[in-house]
Protein backbone atom coordinates (compact mmCIF):
# COMPACT_ATOMS: atom_id res chain seq x y z
CA UNK A 1 0.00 0.00 0.00
CA UNK A 2 1.16 3.41 -0.73
CA UNK A 3 1.19 6.13 1.69
CA UNK A 4 0.09 9.47 1.57
CA UNK A 5 3.71 11.05 2.15
CA UNK A 6 4.68 9.03 -0.60
CA UNK A 7 2.46 10.79 -3.26
CA UNK A 8 3.80 13.38 -5.99
CA UNK A 9 3.17 16.93 -4.48
CA UNK A 10 3.50 18.84 -7.88
CA UNK A 11 1.11 15.97 -9.63
CA UNK A 12 -1.92 16.24 -7.26
CA UNK A 13 -5.08 16.12 -8.97
CA UNK A 14 -6.70 19.97 -9.09
CA UNK A 15 -10.44 18.70 -8.39
CA UNK A 16 -10.69 15.29 -6.72
CA UNK A 17 -14.85 13.84 -6.60
CA UNK A 18 -15.75 10.60 -4.67
CA UNK A 19 -18.76 9.03 -5.15
CA UNK A 20 -19.27 7.44 -1.38
CA UNK A 21 -21.05 4.19 -1.75
CA UNK A 22 -21.47 0.94 0.53
CA UNK A 23 -22.45 2.24 4.13
CA UNK A 24 -25.70 0.27 4.02
CA UNK A 25 -23.88 -2.88 2.68
CA UNK A 26 -21.19 -2.15 5.00
CA UNK A 27 -23.91 -2.28 8.02
CA UNK A 28 -25.81 -5.12 7.06
CA UNK A 29 -22.31 -7.18 6.96
CA UNK A 30 -21.72 -6.69 10.26
CA UNK A 31 -25.94 -7.56 11.16
CA UNK A 32 -26.64 -3.74 11.61
CA UNK A 33 -29.10 -1.32 10.96
CA UNK A 34 -28.28 1.05 7.75
CA UNK A 35 -28.21 3.94 9.57
CA UNK A 36 -25.17 2.14 11.78
CA UNK A 37 -23.23 2.49 8.35
CA UNK A 38 -24.39 5.97 7.71
CA UNK A 39 -22.92 7.41 11.05
CA UNK A 40 -19.31 5.41 10.34
CA UNK A 41 -19.25 7.35 6.89
CA UNK A 42 -19.38 10.28 8.48
CA UNK A 43 -16.13 9.25 10.51
CA UNK A 44 -14.68 8.49 6.73
CA UNK A 45 -15.87 11.76 5.48
CA UNK A 46 -13.88 13.61 8.19
CA UNK A 47 -10.69 11.64 7.80
CA UNK A 48 -11.04 12.12 4.02
CA UNK A 49 -11.43 16.18 4.29
CA UNK A 50 -8.06 15.65 6.90
CA UNK A 51 -6.26 13.98 3.98
CA UNK A 52 -7.18 16.20 1.55
CA UNK A 53 -6.22 19.10 3.31
CA UNK A 54 -3.19 17.75 4.41
CA UNK A 55 -1.98 17.14 0.76
CA UNK A 56 -3.10 20.77 0.07
CA UNK A 57 -6.02 19.54 -2.66
CA UNK A 58 -7.83 22.95 -4.15
CA UNK A 59 -10.92 20.81 -4.60
CA UNK A 60 -13.12 18.19 -2.88
CA UNK A 61 -16.57 17.13 -4.05
CA UNK A 62 -18.63 14.79 -1.81
CA UNK A 63 -21.74 12.86 -3.57
CA UNK A 64 -23.68 12.77 -0.54
CA UNK A 65 -27.28 12.26 -1.59
CA UNK A 66 -28.46 12.27 -5.16
CA UNK A 67 -32.01 13.16 -6.32
CA UNK A 68 -32.40 9.21 -6.54
CA UNK A 69 -32.28 9.24 -3.12
CA UNK A 70 -35.47 10.04 -1.99
CA UNK A 71 -36.85 6.91 -2.93
CA UNK A 72 -35.64 5.58 -0.23
CA UNK A 73 -37.57 4.44 3.01
CA UNK A 74 -38.54 8.11 4.88
CA UNK A 75 -36.75 6.80 8.17
CA UNK A 76 -33.26 6.42 6.03
CA UNK A 77 -33.86 9.98 4.74
CA UNK A 78 -35.05 11.28 7.75
CA UNK A 79 -31.73 10.01 9.20
CA UNK A 80 -29.48 11.39 6.76
CA UNK A 81 -31.04 14.47 6.84
CA UNK A 82 -30.15 14.81 10.80
CA UNK A 83 -26.89 13.12 10.55
CA UNK A 84 -26.60 16.33 8.03
CA UNK A 85 -27.18 18.55 10.41
CA UNK A 86 -25.46 17.96 13.43
CA UNK A 87 -22.15 17.01 11.20
CA UNK A 88 -22.15 20.65 9.94
CA UNK A 89 -22.57 21.85 13.36
CA UNK A 90 -19.61 20.10 14.59
CA UNK A 91 -17.31 20.46 11.73
CA UNK A 92 -17.49 23.96 11.38
CA UNK A 93 -14.83 24.38 13.40
CA UNK A 94 -12.93 22.15 11.35
CA UNK A 95 -13.36 24.23 8.45
CA UNK A 96 -12.41 27.18 10.15
CA UNK A 97 -9.19 25.39 11.28
CA UNK A 98 -8.20 24.30 7.97
CA UNK A 99 -9.50 27.25 6.13
CA UNK A 100 -11.99 24.88 3.61
CA UNK A 101 -15.17 27.05 2.22
CA UNK A 102 -17.79 24.79 2.07
CA UNK A 103 -20.24 25.15 -1.09
CA UNK A 104 -22.93 22.80 -1.90
CA UNK A 105 -24.46 21.83 -5.86
CA UNK A 106 -27.96 20.23 -5.99
CA UNK A 107 -31.61 20.79 -5.25
CA UNK A 108 -30.83 22.60 -1.89
CA UNK A 109 -34.57 23.70 -1.99
CA UNK A 110 -35.60 20.42 -1.52
CA UNK A 111 -33.32 19.90 1.77
CA UNK A 112 -35.82 19.84 4.77
CA UNK A 113 -35.82 23.69 6.25
CA UNK A 114 -33.75 22.62 9.23
CA UNK A 115 -30.95 21.21 6.84
CA UNK A 116 -31.61 23.89 4.10
CA UNK A 117 -30.79 26.53 7.42
CA UNK A 118 -27.80 24.49 8.44
CA UNK A 119 -26.24 24.43 5.50
CA UNK A 120 -26.28 27.87 4.31
CA UNK A 121 -25.08 29.61 7.57
CA UNK A 122 -22.28 27.22 7.91
CA UNK A 123 -21.77 27.97 4.00
CA UNK A 124 -21.60 32.03 5.09
CA UNK A 125 -19.72 31.37 7.79
CA UNK A 126 -16.56 29.86 6.01
CA UNK A 127 -17.56 32.39 2.35
CA UNK A 128 -13.96 34.38 3.19
CA UNK A 129 -11.91 30.96 3.23
CA UNK A 130 -9.31 30.77 1.12
CA UNK A 131 -7.65 26.87 1.44
CA UNK A 132 -9.87 23.71 0.00
CA UNK A 133 -13.52 23.96 -1.44
CA UNK A 134 -15.47 21.18 -0.15
CA UNK A 135 -18.18 20.83 -2.19
CA UNK A 136 -21.30 18.24 -0.85
CA UNK A 137 -23.82 17.22 -3.62
CA UNK A 138 -27.03 17.50 -2.37
CA UNK A 139 -30.20 16.76 -3.91
CA UNK A 140 -27.92 16.41 -6.77
CA UNK A 141 -28.66 14.59 -10.21
CA UNK A 142 -26.34 15.54 -13.35
CA UNK A 143 -29.43 14.91 -15.74
CA UNK A 144 -31.57 17.36 -13.60
CA UNK A 145 -28.50 19.86 -13.31
CA UNK A 146 -28.50 19.64 -17.61
CA UNK A 147 -32.05 19.89 -17.92
CA UNK A 148 -31.92 23.18 -15.81
CA UNK A 149 -29.51 24.28 -17.99
CA UNK A 150 -30.68 23.58 -21.02
CA UNK A 151 -33.87 25.72 -19.91
CA UNK A 152 -32.14 28.29 -18.42
CA UNK A 153 -30.12 28.79 -21.80
CA UNK A 154 -33.15 28.39 -23.99
CA UNK A 155 -35.34 31.21 -21.74
CA UNK A 156 -32.65 33.45 -22.42
CA UNK A 157 -32.11 32.24 -26.39
CA UNK A 158 -35.92 33.30 -26.63
CA UNK A 159 -35.47 36.62 -24.78
CA UNK A 160 -32.41 37.70 -27.21
CA UNK A 161 -30.17 37.28 -24.18
CA UNK A 162 -28.12 34.94 -25.87
CA UNK A 163 -27.87 33.89 -29.26
CA UNK A 164 -27.87 30.35 -30.54
CA UNK A 165 -24.47 30.78 -32.67
CA UNK A 166 -22.89 32.21 -29.41
CA UNK A 167 -23.69 29.25 -27.63
CA UNK A 168 -20.56 27.19 -26.77
CA UNK A 169 -19.22 24.87 -23.61
CA UNK A 170 -17.97 28.20 -21.89
CA UNK A 171 -22.14 29.06 -21.78
CA UNK A 172 -23.16 25.95 -20.74
CA UNK A 173 -20.51 25.51 -18.00
CA UNK A 174 -21.79 28.90 -17.04
CA UNK A 175 -25.09 27.73 -16.40
CA UNK A 176 -24.64 24.11 -14.12
CA UNK A 177 -24.47 24.01 -10.91
CA UNK A 178 -20.75 24.04 -10.75
CA UNK A 179 -19.92 26.86 -12.71
CA UNK A 180 -17.34 28.36 -10.34
CA UNK A 181 -15.31 24.69 -10.26
CA UNK A 182 -13.23 23.62 -12.54
CA UNK A 183 -13.71 19.84 -14.13
CA UNK A 184 -12.83 17.27 -12.27
CA UNK A 185 -9.50 15.20 -12.73
CA UNK A 186 -10.14 12.35 -10.57
CA UNK A 187 -13.00 10.77 -10.06
CA UNK A 188 -13.03 7.69 -7.04
CA UNK A 189 -16.13 5.24 -6.61
CA UNK A 190 -16.14 3.38 -3.18
CA UNK A 191 -17.71 -0.32 -2.92
CA UNK A 192 -16.36 -2.41 -5.96
CA UNK A 193 -19.05 -0.74 -8.38
CA UNK A 194 -18.49 0.30 -11.47
CA UNK A 195 -20.94 2.81 -11.95
CA UNK A 196 -21.04 6.94 -12.24
CA UNK A 197 -24.77 7.14 -10.76
CA UNK A 198 -25.52 10.54 -12.48
CA UNK A 199 -23.19 11.99 -10.86
CA UNK A 200 -20.91 14.88 -12.52
CA UNK A 201 -21.65 14.13 -16.06
CA UNK A 202 -20.41 16.95 -18.01
CA UNK A 203 -17.82 17.82 -15.25
CA UNK A 204 -15.91 14.39 -15.91
CA UNK A 205 -16.02 14.24 -19.45
CA UNK A 206 -11.96 13.93 -19.27
CA UNK A 207 -11.74 12.71 -15.72
CA UNK A 208 -9.62 9.35 -14.36
CA UNK A 209 -11.78 6.92 -13.01
CA UNK A 210 -10.41 5.05 -10.01
CA UNK A 211 -13.15 2.30 -8.72
CA UNK A 212 -11.61 0.49 -5.15
CA UNK A 213 -13.10 -2.67 -3.44
CA UNK A 214 -14.05 -1.43 -0.31
CA UNK A 215 -17.23 -0.11 1.27
CA UNK A 216 -16.98 3.58 2.21
CA UNK A 217 -16.71 3.68 6.12
CA UNK A 218 -13.51 1.23 5.51
CA UNK A 219 -11.99 3.75 3.15
CA UNK A 220 -8.65 4.62 4.82
CA UNK A 221 -5.67 7.34 4.10
CA UNK A 222 -4.10 4.32 2.31
CA UNK A 223 -6.73 3.78 -0.42
CA UNK A 224 -6.90 7.55 -0.89
CA UNK A 225 -2.99 7.25 -1.58
CA UNK A 226 -3.46 4.80 -3.53
CA UNK A 227 -6.21 6.38 -5.90
CA UNK A 228 -3.68 9.30 -6.45
CA UNK A 229 -1.02 7.50 -7.19
CA UNK A 230 -2.78 5.46 -9.70
CA UNK A 231 -3.75 9.07 -11.02
CA UNK A 232 -0.61 10.44 -10.83
CA UNK A 233 0.96 7.62 -13.07
CA UNK A 234 -1.27 7.49 -16.02
CA UNK A 235 -0.92 9.95 -19.19
CA UNK A 236 -3.98 12.57 -19.30
CA UNK A 237 -3.76 13.22 -23.13
CA UNK A 238 -6.77 15.09 -23.79
CA UNK A 239 -7.18 13.61 -27.16
CA UNK A 240 -3.97 14.13 -28.22
CA UNK A 241 -1.52 11.52 -29.03
CA UNK A 242 2.16 10.89 -26.32
CA UNK A 243 4.22 12.24 -28.88
CA UNK A 244 2.56 15.46 -28.71
CA UNK A 245 2.75 15.90 -25.22
CA UNK A 246 6.37 15.28 -25.31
Amino acid sequence: MVDLEELDKNKMPKHLAIIMDGNGRWAKKQGKLRVFGHENGVKTVRETVENCVRLELQYLTLYTFSTENWNRPKIEIDTLMRILVSSLKKELKTFSKNNIRLNAIGDIESLPKRANKELKEVMEKTRENTGMTLTLALSYGAREELKNAVKQISTKVKNNIISIENIDETIINNHLYTHDLPDVDLLVRTSGEHRISNFLLWQIAYAELYFVDVFWPDFSSQHLAEAIKSYQNRERRFGKTSEQLN
